[in-house]
């Protein structure tokens, strides 16, 4: 499929578009997205766009997704970043949990619920078994979207790791504002604390070190072909679209903004030889990185299209292909903010915000170089892959 029928403009979020921009500046503001759009979104199929349609969900393709997220992130990151956030989580849900957990699973979508789930540096949670029932207490840190959401997925220590999903309504549950970051300051990516909330033991799970090996036998039962795919390689494809969306934007609005403007000693900024030459390599920057972000998932639609279980390549592929694109934005960005200069930043475009929110990109654990392209290399040399996830 050529690139220019992969990379559109949303279709599910049409209506959601204006009152996501407007309040885009008042939620980097006050930390917070509004509580009109979080209504909003819940009253829309945002939450259910990666859901197969076993569950009732839309059973968008990936893609589509990212389509949606791309057109999103300009607009205001932070609520990219917690719709992106909830996709993958309810997706690593949907696989881990399986058919046994159909019902509970398909009410989850037909009541719209947000999930969310801490799982980075800090976390610390432990389970304690108490006759039909497990009691969780610790800590998860990192918990994108947790001030916004309806449940949380645990994994939890019992000797060997375990995953469950528990009501962020219970009393015993609550949520510390500690993401006090430049970027995505709305992302609420916060730690949530567990102090004795029960959740049933049929909705406990193990969860292997390397789940995502689990998924890729054929004889393992799942709900539908799409949660085959690893969670973590969606992720970090769907975050090389998004950054790509906010450097096209970046791009965009930087472009049209110098054609007019003077530069010291009455020159146009237009005219500049070096402005040339930034602005032809930012544009090809952002067309690769573009391109490597939605091949990646074309590639991953047509597999799950046709049944055939990922294999360890391919997880490698995806989620290379979102760290670099990634990267390719990166070096983008830093064209941007040196053609913009000074007056660029003077004249408080969204530039600087596009430019702090930015930051988390390739900073996240999902899409960082150093985790993955150190596994890519053992697994091109012909030695075992050790990371978790």
């Amino acid at each position: 499929m050529p690139r220019n029928e992969l990379v559109g403009e949303a279709r599910h979020a049409t209506d959601l578009l204006s009152l996501i921009e407007k309040q885009a500046n008042q939620a980097d503001a006050s930390r917070s997205i509004s509580d009109e759009l979080i209504t909003a979104i819940k009253e829309s199929d945002m939450l259910r766009l990666g859901t197969s349609v076993e569950l009732g969900g839309k059973d968008e393709t990936l893609v589509g997704i990212a389509n949606e997220l791309r057109t999103i992130t300009p607009l205001c990151t932070s609520t990219a970043w917690v719709l992106w956030n909830h996709t993958v989580l309810f997706h690593h849900t949907c696989a881990l949990l399986g058919p046994p957990h159909i019902d509970f699973l398909r009410e989850r979508v037909s009541n719209a619920d947000w999930f969310c789930q801490g799982a980075g540096a800090g976390t610390e949670v432990g389970g304690t078994r108490i006759e039909d029932k497990m009691q969780l207490n610790g800590v998860s840190a990192f918990a994108s979207g947790s001030r916004y959401a309806d449940w949380a997925a645990i994994i939890f220590n019992m000797g060997s790791p375990e995953f469950t999903v528990v009501d962020m309504m219970d009393p015993k549950i609550r949520v510390d504002p500690t993401w006090e970051a430049m970027s995505v300051r709305a992302s609420s990516t916060d730690h949530v604390y567990f102090d004795g909330p029960e959740v049933p033991i049929s909705r406990v799970v193990p969860i292997p070190f390397k789940d995502r090996e689990m998924y890729r036998t054929p004889d393992h039962p799942v709900i539908n072909p799409r949660y085959r795919e690893d969670w973590v390689a969606l992720s970090a494809m769907w975050l090389g679209a998004m950054a790509s969306g906010l450097a096209e934007a970046s791009f965009k609005e930087m472009a049209e903004g110098i054609k007019d403007r003077i530069a010291v000693f009455g020159t146009k900024m237009a005219e500049r030889q070096t402005i040339h030459v930034n602005l032809g390599r930012a544009r090809s920057l952002i067309n690769a990185a573009t391109d490597t972000a939605y091949n990646a998932l074309r590639e991953t639609d047509e597999r799950i299209a046709a049944k055939t279980p990922p294999t360890e390549q391919d997880y490698f592929r995806q989620t290379a292909g979102g760290m670099q694109a990634i990267l390719l934005c990166d070096e983008a960005m830093k064209l941007i903010q040196r053609i913009l200069g000074g007056n660029g930043l003077r004249e408080g475009t969204n530039f600087e915000r596009h430019f702090r929110d930015f930051q988390a990109m390739p900073l996240h654990i999902i899409s960082h170089v150093d985790r993955i392209t150190e596994q890519y290399g053992r697994l091109e040399l012909g030695l075992e892959t050790t990371n978790t996830f």
